[in-house]
């Protein structure tokens, strides 16, 4: 008689038309349909060892990554709670022994008043999952242990682009820092010449002044890019799950200091309109709804009378001479039915499809933000790489007008304002030139990202150290193992949006 019927919603997967083809002009003109990288590693991409060898040190050791672990795990043992429906949900056993003494007018008499009772029982209830109450709530936390495992996947995205994001953002301020020790420099010769200039009366001070100006202007900026790039190394240990300190994976691969490399195309595996609906977050949010649809007909099964079988198995027994020992069975069905609450019962069901509402335009919100953070970052790259060779033409400009503004100069044919021009448009130039590569690398970053990639790590679920603490607690079985698959999630019941 177990699940004779299930009320209640079945979930059905409907997307909405637009995400089932969707495809971005942009989007097509930086990507390509090609094996490697695999996407699920597109950091690759770069051929920057330093930044592999740290990914890999996130994967092994950050928080967030470690509680989205756990978070499945926890879900894993909440559907254990849940498959425990299918069984007997009342079972008990009671024994008591009882010593009792009779008093007599003689006093207290322990050798002839005194005996013993023995009792011994046993009772089992076991619900019928007649309405589906159980499988129902099976199916919910089925589909919250793969929305646990989604988001564990969703982690994986946003900490492998965060640290990828923050190690090119400390590349890049470490290429700027580099530019303005080297226009410092300039700077710096420039002012010494003004100075002596002035010492011996061929030009007159507010020559000396502005170099002065200009070349103390520029080293100020050199304490700023050097705290800018502590700043990046802080949160590179923060994200590899250590307190500040230094980073050994920095020096894996030589000569990547300041270096900013420009990729100008995302390697896909698939187009973007699947990877979209495949993104961790997606399929987290579609997971939430197909559990909140499951919760509907755990509540709608209270309308319903609940039918269990229950019985009990006593012994009983006694010292005293001639007591009978006995034995009574007692089963058969029962019936609950809560008559007279079903407007609680009606409005709890109400509570439940209100849930599932809401969840299901926060899906349809999740799908169109997945679109446009993969439109937005496939935009903000083609930009970037239009400024490339622009800023590179300026700044070869910049560099050529320099040479050009010192000669002069010194020939006598010009003041110096326009050295100064110069050297200050050189500057601007190169670090806007740097700027942009960064740009261009947080860009690429965005749109992976945005696509869903990262989501693969070789670290197992649980490491080996928090298993060992955890396992010294709690008897945790083979619920530490690592779970089902992720592409079983696929494969799931999902309830169409009404």
């Amino acid at each position: 008689m177990s699940a004779c019927m299930r009320v209640g919603p079945d979930f059905q997967p409907r997307h909405e038309s637009w995400s089932e083809h969707w495809s971005s002009q942009p989007i097509e003109q930086v990507t390509q349909i090609a094996v490697e990288p695999d996407v699920r590693r597109w950091w690759r991409i770069f051929g920057d060892e330093n930044l592999d060898q740290l990914i890999a040190a996130a994967d092994a050791s950050n928080g967030d990554l470690k509680i989205a672990a756990l978070r499945v795990i926890e879900a894993r043992a909440q559907l254990g709670v849940a498959l425990a429906g299918r069984y007997p949900q009342v079972q008990q056993v009671n024994a008591d022994v009882l010593y009792s003494a009779r008093k007599r007018s003689d006093g207290f008499n322990t050798r002839s008043g005194a005996y013993f009772q023995y009792g011994l029982g046993y009772s089992i209830g076991w619900e019928l999952d007649f309405w589906g109450r159980f499988s129902r709530a099976i199916e919910s936390a089925d589909a919250s242990f793969f929305a646990a495992q989604a988001n564990r996947e969703d982690a994986l995205v946003l900490v492998h682009a965060q640290v990828a994001d923050t190690y090119f953002t400390l590349r890049t301020t470490e290429a700027r820092l580099r530019i303005a020790h080297e226009n410092a420099q300039l700077q710096k010769r420039s002012y010494e010449i003004t100075q002596k200039l002035f010492k011996s009366g061929e030009t007159d001070e507010l020559d000396l002044q502005q170099a002065k100006t200009q070349y103390l202007g520029t080293l100020s900026s050199i304490p700023v890019f050097e705290s800018q790039i502590a700043v990046a190394r802080h949160a590179l240990s923060i994200l590899l799950g250590r307190p500040p300190g230094p980073l050994p994976e920095l020096d894996v691969q030589p000569g990547k200091a300041g270096v900013v490399p420009l990729v100008d195309r995302a390697v896909l595996q698939d187009v973007p309109a699947s990877l979209l609906l495949r993104r961790p977050d997606v399929r987290a949010a579609e997971q939430q709804m197909a559990a909140q649809s499951a919760l509907i007909g755990v509540a709608k099964a209270d309308l319903y009378p609940s039918i269990s079988l229950v019985g009990s198995l006593v012994w009983s027994a006694s010292s005293l001479t001639g007591s009978p020992n006995t034995l009574a069975v007692v089963g058969g069905p029962s019936i609950t039915w809560n008559v007279f609450d079903l407007g609680r019962i009606t409005n709890n069901v109400r509570v439940q499809d209100a849930r599932l509402q809401q969840l299901i335009v926060a899906y349809q919100e999740t799908v169109r933000e997945a679109a446009r953070e993969a439109d937005d970052a496939a935009t903000a790259l083609i930009a970037a790489l239009q400024r490339d060779t622009i800023l590179d033409d300026a700044q070869g400009a910049a560099r050529r007008s320099l040479t050009l503004a010192n000669t002069i100069y010194r020939e006598g044919y010009s003041d110096f304002q326009r050295v100064l021009d110069a050297q200050r448009a050189l500057s601007a130039q190169q670090d806007a030139y740097i700027v942009n590569r960064g740009n261009a690398a947080s860009s690429l970053i965005a749109l992976y990202k945005a696509v869903g990639g990262g989501w693969y790590s070789d670290e197992p679920l649980v490491d080996p150290a928090t298993r060992a603490q955890m396992q010294q607690r709690t008897d945790w079985g083979d619920l530490l193992d690592e779970p089902l698959p992720p592409s079983s999630v696929h494969s799931q019941p999902e309830v169409a949006p009404r």
